[in-house]
């Protein structure tokens, strides 16, 4: 044991020989037990330029519960008198004592404006201990708080980064960059300094409040959520420390597309029920949660009914919206830590108008006296019922504004008029019809005014209607009127406004007309489109009898052509025409297959007897080539030729008588021989 307490008096000698030199050494002292150990030496500062507060933080390692810590200082340039681990005496002063980590102090407990040595003596139960010095200006030090309240949002691929300013001054930013879920491995740091965004607040009122910095971090990927940490230091104070990091801040992803919505309007006793349906969003841009903002144009002119504050939650999937008749845009916007998305519009027309007329009483002509009352009036300039200009009156306005409002409406000019209320927090329409402030008469006929179809005593008129800015008033009918030329007489009758043609009957004919149309009001009839036209003259009977017997012949001469020509196939049947197939000469291979045409001479033998017809003993000859060859035709030809011969003499002498008898015959005699054909026929007929 003496040895140990001879080693630390040597230590402490070591010590005073260092600071009698001008260094700075760091001991560790323990004493009286291992249970107390100060491994730093305390880090003191103020937390901006400004302030006269102080703050020690140190580093602190015991078991003990009861720990006390007593603050010194002294001049760094003084020599120390006494050991450190001894009350103060001579130049060491002990400014303070705490049992709180850190421990906080005022300027006048101690110098600040010059160089000196702070160093903490911690006492327990069972050891005390003395911590390393720390040398050096406290107003020169600087250690900002952690970043706080930290807000983000997106610009195309860089993340904009905001944060409370603890000074008027710029500073450094070193940022951490992780992931969402990914490793610490992943984990990106970039220094940035920091520029200023200012708020709304004077500067001179409340600085803090006001100022805040801000940086960007580029090139990271907006559909991709990240973890982020910042710490920053001061870049006017001469000795500045780092600040604690920030508590990691998680970014969302961009919300890049306007929400997907789906709605269903539903019309209900006085109002329209919108019920609206949206997509979840993508899940990296709701990682921390999705909130939607919904608004209508209907509220935020509280007419009739004033804006809700509520607005659908997290969890919620839809959103019922109650509106009234008149034309409303309805937008919804989705919301998470990074920013907005785009917003989804809603554009719901005019409720249905069908058979509209015009407004009888009006709350314009008197006062609006319950609040939750309003009067909406749409300016139109054509029958799509879209408004060039709105006005509304309510309760809530003062008389004079509502006065100088009646005052600007125009003149000649047609408003859709709708009377509102709210009723148990819905708005409701009362009563929707056409209003003029004052009305006229047309000041344009109507258009494309055109007669088409005249007959002898009719003809039909077509025209567009009169346009809608030059009605001037509420048409109640048009007015039609027709007038022979040359006479004063003339028939007007009233059209309805619906229709755009209209035909004309009871007319004479040949004769010619005068037309005209005119739109009518309640103040009376307006400009008058005119145009003429001739109906077509009276056509003879006699034209007509001509032209019936004419077509009435066409028909009976058609008629016997087809009789005749049936009676004619019934008495003279057609004579068939034989058929007489193609007949392509073969070209003979040689001399040997030559034919040669033989004539032969056929007689006829015809022995007659007074009383005796033709037709009686005529004789029908019919002879049948054989096709044989040549050869054979010549030896037949050989073996016959004695026959021929004996028999030509007696064939001569009877055909010289018969000759005489035939020219005396009153018959006809029809040969027909087909050589080839093999078809010989012979007609004869008596007389």
């Amino acid at each position: 044991m003496n040895i140990f307490l001879n080693f630390l008096r040597l230590m402490e000698a070591l010590v005073l020989w260092s600071s009698l030199q001008g260094f700075t050494f760091f001991l560790f002292l323990i004493s009286k037990g291992s249970g107390c150990e100060l491994r730093s030496s305390p880090e003191c500062y103020r937390q901006d330029s400004k302030e006269t507060v102080y703050f020690c933080e140190w580093s602190f390692k015991t078991n003990a519960s009861d720990a006390r810590f007593d603050f010194y200082y002294k001049p760094a340039n003084e020599l120390m008198q006494s050991g450190p681990n001894l009350s103060s005496t001579g130049s060491e002063k002990k400014f303070g004592e705490t049992k709180e980590n850190p421990y906080d102090f005022v300027a006048e407990q101690l110098i600040v404006g010059s160089k000196i040595d702070i160093w903490i003596e911690a006492h327990t139960s069972s050891s005390n201990c003395v911590s390393p010095k720390w040398s050096g200006v406290l107003m020169d030090r600087v250690k900002y708080m952690a970043p706080q309240n930290i807000s983000v949002s997106w610009l195309t691929n860089s993340l904009i980064l905001r944060w409370p300013a603890p000074e008027e001054h710029p500073a450094l930013a070193e940022v951490r960059i992780l992931p969402n879920g990914g490793p610490t491995e992943s984990s990106e740091t970039r220094l940035i300094n920091t520029t200023f965004e200012a708020g709304e607040r004077a500067l001179e009122t409340h600085p803090t409040e006001i100022l805040k910095y801000k940086l960007l971090v580029a090139n990271l990927q907006k559909n991709t959520a990240y973890r982020v940490s910042i710490r920053h230091r001061s870049t006017k104070a001469k000795d500045p420390l780092w600040s604690n990091w920030s508590t990691p801040t998680v970014v969302p992803a961009e919300l890049e597309h306007e929400p997907d919505i789906t709605n269903t309007v539903t019309l209900e006793n006085g109002h329209r029920k919108v019920k609206l349906t949206w997509k979840p969003m993508p899940s990296a841009a709701a990682v921390r949660g999705v909130k939607y903002i919904v608004k209508d144009t209907q509220s935020s002119r509280d007419c009739p009914c004033k804006r809700k504050k509520k607005q659908p939650s997290e969890q919620d999937k839809n959103h019922i919206v109650y509106v009234s008749y008149s034309s409303v845009n309805i937008t919804v916007v989705a919301k998470n830590p990074a920013g907005l998305s785009p917003q989804a519009v809603i554009r719901l027309p005019v409720a249905s108008a069908a058979n509209l007329t015009i407004c009888n009483k009006t709350l314009l002509d008197g006062k609006l006296k319950k609040k939750s009352t309003c009067v909406e009036l749409y300016e139109l300039q054509d029958d799509h019922l879209e408004p060039k200009n709105v006005v509304i009156l309510t309760a809530r306005m003062r008389k004079e504004k509502r006065e100088q409002l009646k005052r600007n409406m125009s003149d000649y000019i047609r408003y859709l008029y709708f009377e509102h209320r709210c009723v148990n927090g819905k708005p409701q329409t009362d009563q929707m019809c056409f209003f003029y402030k004052k009305e006229g008469v047309p000041n344009k006929e109507p258009q494309d005014f055109i007669v088409s179809h005249e007959t002898q005593n009719s003809a039909q008129i077509f025209w567009k209607p009169v346009p809608y800015e030059h009605q001037r008033g509420f048409l109640t009918h048009y007015s039609l009127c027709i007038v022979k030329i040359n006479s004063q007489k003339d028939d007007c009758f009233n059209i309805s406004t619906s229709k755009t043609s209209h035909r004309l009957g009871n007319l004479t004919p040949g004769t010619k007309y005068n037309v005209s149309l005119a739109g009518v009001t309640r103040m009376g009839k307006g400009h008058q489109a005119r145009t003429f036209f001739t109906t077509l003259s009276e056509v003879p009977v006699n034209v007509w009898l001509s032209l019936g017997l004419l077509i009435g012949f066409f028909f009976f001469s058609t008629m016997c052509t087809i009789v005749l020509k049936r009676i004619r196939n019934t008495i003279f049947p057609p004579v068939p025409t034989p058929v007489i197939p193609d007949f392509t000469a073969r070209q003979p291979d040689s001399e040997k297959w030559e034919r040669k045409e033989e004539v032969h001479e056929v007689t006829l033998h015809q022995l007659l007897q007074e009383g005796t017809s033709i037709s009686e003993k005529a004789t029908v000859f019919r002879e049948e080539w054989n096709g044989g060859t040549e050869v054979e035709s010549e030896g037949s030809h050989s073996e016959g030729s004695s026959d021929e011969c004996e028999s030509s003499n007696s064939t001569s002498h009877a055909l010289r008588k018969s000759n005489i008898e035939i020219e005396q015959m009153d018959v006809e005699l029809a040969m027909l021989i087909y050589r080839n054909g093999l078809v010989f026929d012979v007609k004869g007929e008596s007389p």
